[in-house]
């Protein structure tokens, strides 16, 4: 009966901290796009990592 009086305590502030870190991540803008991330790994922007001798040669 004792852990009572302990376990009550920590679970709150464990749910205090879970609801502090969810208005956070609400505040901070983590949820606003969740479309973009997504699809931006089928975009090629690397090409200024690609070594010269590497790169495909084009003729115009």
């Amino acid at each position: 009966m004792d852990i009572i009086f302990l376990l009550i305590p920590v679970a709150i502030i464990l749910v205090a901290i879970a609801v502090y870190a969810l208005h956070w991540s609400l505040k901070s803008g983590q949820f606003d796009d969740m479309d973009s991330p997504a699809s931006n790994i089928l975009f090629d922007d690397d090409d200024d990592l690609i070594p010269d001798d590497a790169k495909p040669k084009h003729k115009p």
